[in-house]
């Protein structure tokens, strides 16, 4: 009797966990896959499926979901490049056309790192500040600076070059 209560509490825990943040992790997955919403939902159910086995060891649950869910998109699409490698594709086939993200958007997400599209959107989409981002990452807030510096100066290049190539 005592086990049903226990376990009762740790759905509810588990529900409360993805109810404050599984929009949030799959939101950054999704910018960080250029828009794939399979992938956003392939790596956000393996990120809180990750937490359900080591839950017990987990100090910040937050901070663990965010930082499994990057390292598997990471993998996911480091695994798609070798894969289109293989096969001598330019593109990995799920690629073309399953973005649901606009096109410009999609391109400019695509001149970005995985790494530097999961710090866009946690900053500039779910509006988290530098010191949140650092905690989620396993960075320091200085190396998140930076980034972002190097993000913005990017993307600036990106659509001063996309304006002059539109003219």
């Amino acid at each position: 009797m005592e086990i049903d209560h226990i376990q009762d509490g740790r759905d509810d825990e588990l529900a409360e966990l993805f109810s404050s943040c599984g929009g949030q992790v799959w939101r950054a997955v999704l910018a960080a896959a250029d828009g794939r919403r399979e992938i956003a939902d392939d790596v956000t159910a393996e990120a809180f499926a990750e937490y359900l086995r080591r839950r017990a060891t987990v100090r910040d649950p937050r901070a663990y979901l965010f930082k499994v869910a990057y390292r598997l998109v990471g993998k996911e699409l480091q695994r798609e490049r070798r894969q289109a490698e293989l096969t001598g594709t330019s593109q990995p086939p799920s690629h073309s056309g399953a973005s649901v993200l606009s096109p410009e958007l999609t391109q400019a997400l695509l001149t970005l790192s995985v790494e530097q599209r999961f710090v866009l959107v946690l900053h500039y989409w779910l509006d988290l500040p530098v010191s949140e981002i650092a905690r989620l990452t396993g960075s320091s807030s200085a190396a998140v600076r930076v980034r972002l510096h190097r993000i913005r100066r990017h993307l600036r290049s990106s659509v001063s070059e996309w304006e002059v190539s539109d003219a």
